[in-house]
C-alpha cells in the first residue's frame, strides 16, 4: 500500500513529467519552465499556507505515482474569515496498478485543517470520489456556456478541432455569415446580428492593477468572497495574462456614459476563433449590461463564438440573450459545517475563475 505526503522540491521533475504524459498527452518530456512553475505555484503560490499543502502519492518503492495540487483560498462569509483550499490538478499514473492511490489522495486533503474544500472542474471519476467522501455538486456552477456569434465560422472553427485543415475553409465562412447575420437586428440562437444595438456600454482595455482593483470592488457584494491579498491578487491578475493555446487576452472595464465602472470582462481568442471567457464581473443589476458590452466587442474582433463557466449571479442575465448551457464538469464544496454550504448552493458565494485554478498557466499555456 503507498503512502500519502506533502509536495517537496524534489518531487516536482516527477510531478512535471506525469503532468506532461496524463494530462498534456504527450511525450514530450516536461521543461525546466513548467518545472519552475509547479514549483512557483505549489510551493510558493499566492496565499501560501503552512498546513494546506499539495500532496503526492508514494509507492512502495518510493517514486511518485500519484499528485492532487492544493492552493490555499482565504475566504470571507459575511464577516467571518474562513479558510478554504482548492483541490486543482490531480493525477495517478498506472491507476490500475494501485486503484485507491487517487482515493487515498483525496482524503488526505479532505482531513486537512482548511474550513471548505473546493474543486473547480472534475471529471466523472472525481466528481464520483468527492460524492463518496460527503461533498455536495454545485449544479448552477457547473455548467459551460456557448454563445454563437458567427454560425458558418462557429461551425468551420469546429471541425478544425477535429481535422485541422477544416480551418482553410475560414474564408468561404465569412460571406456565408455576412448573409445569414444581415438584417438581423434581433438576437438568434444561431448567431449575433451584425450591428449591436446603441444603448451598449463603452468598454476600456485595463492594465494589471486596475484589474486587480476591479475584481475586489465586483466581489465584495457577495456573501462568501476570496480574502486575497493586494500583492498576491496582482499576481494572479499577470500570470493570468499568459495562456498562449488560447490566443491573445482581452480585459476590459464596463463603463456607464459618465465613466463610472459597472463590470469588467477578461476572455482570450484571435480573430475567427471561438474565444475563452475566463471572468465577468458586474454591479448588482448591471450583468445583462456588462454582458452585451463583452458581445459587441467580441463580435467587432471578429470572434465566431464565446464560451465560459457559469456563475449563479450571471445565468438570469445570459438566459434572455440566447446563451447555450451543457454540463461537462463540476464544481464541488466540502465542508464539516454545512452552512458554509449553504450560500455556495443560493449562488451567494464568488466561485469558478479567479476563485479557482482557471487564472493560472497551468491552464492554456505551454511550457
Amino acid at each position: 500500500m503507498g503512502e500519502i505526503r506533502a509536495l517537496r522540491q524534489s518531487d516536482v521533475a516527477t510531478v512535471a513529467a506525469l503532468f506532461q504524459r496524463i494530462l498534456r498527452k504527450t511525450s514530450a518530456p516536461a521543461t525546466p519552465a513548467l518545472e519552475a512553475y509547479l514549483t512557483r505555484l505549489f510551493l510558493e503560490g499566492p496565499e501560501q499556507d503552512s498546513e494546506i499543502h499539495s500532496h503526492v502519492h508514494i509507492r512502495d518503492d518510493g517514486s511518485v505515482s500519484g499528485f492532487l495540487g492544493v492552493l490555499p483560498l482565504p475566504l470571507m462569509m459575511g464577516e467571518r474569515p474562513v479558510r478554504g483550499a482548492l483541490c486543482g490538478t490531480f493525477m495517478v499514473d498506472n491507476h490500475a496498478d494501485d486503484p485507491f492511490a487517487g482515493a487515498r489522495l483525496m482524503r488526505a486533503f479532505l482531513s486537512g485543517p482548511q474550513d471548505i474544500s473546493l474543486t473547480e472542474t472534475a471529471n466523472d471519476i472525481s466528481t464520483t470520489m468527492w460524492r463518496r467522501l460527503r461533498a455536495t455538486v454545485l449544479p448552477e456552477h457547473s455548467l459551460e456556456w456557448l454563445r454563437v456569434i458567427r454560425p458558418a465560422g462557429f461551425i468551420t472553427e469546429m471541425a478544425a478541432n477535429v481535422v485541422g485543415a477544416a480551418r482553410l475553409l475560414a474564408p468561404l465562412a465569412r460571406p456565408a455569415d455576412a448573409l445569414i447575420r444581415r438584417g438581423a437586428p434581433e438576437p438568434r440562437w444561431s448567431s449575433l446580428a451584425a450591428a449591436i444595438a446603441e444603448g451598449t456600454l463603452a468598454s476600456h482595455d485595463l492594465d494589471d492593477e486596475s484589474a486587480a482593483h476591479l475584481f475586489t470592488r465586483f466581489v465584495s457584494h457577495f456573501a462568501v468572497r476570496p480574502s486575497w491579498r493586494e500583492e498576491n491578487l496582482r499576481r494572479m491578475v499577470e500570470e493570468s495574462r499568459h495562456k498562449a493555446t488560447f490566443g491573445a487576452m482581452v480585459r476590459r472595464m464596463v463603463t456607464t456614459r459618465d465613466g463610472k465602472p459597472v463590470g469588467m470582462f477578461l476572455y482570450y481568442g484571435d480573430p475567427g476563433r471561438i474565444g475563452r471567457v475566463l471572468q465577468i464581473l458586474a454591479a448588482p443589476g448591471r450583468a445583462g449590461e456588462v454582458i452585451d458590452a463583452m458581445l459587441a466587442h467580441a463580435n467587432e474582433r471578429g470572434m465566431v463564438a464565446l464560451r465560459g463557466r457559469a456563475q449563479p449571479a450571471l445565468l438570469e442575465a445570459m438566459l434572455g440573450r440566447r446563451f447555450a448551457f451543457v454540463h461537462a464538469s463540476s464544481s464541488i464544496v466540502h465542508a464539516r459545517d454545512p452552512a458554509l454550504i449553504e450560500p455556495f448552493l443560493a449562488g451567494k458565494a464568488f466561485f469558478n475563475g479567479f476563485a479557482g485554478e482557471s487564472w493560472s498557466r497551468l491552464i492554456g499555456d505551454r511550457f
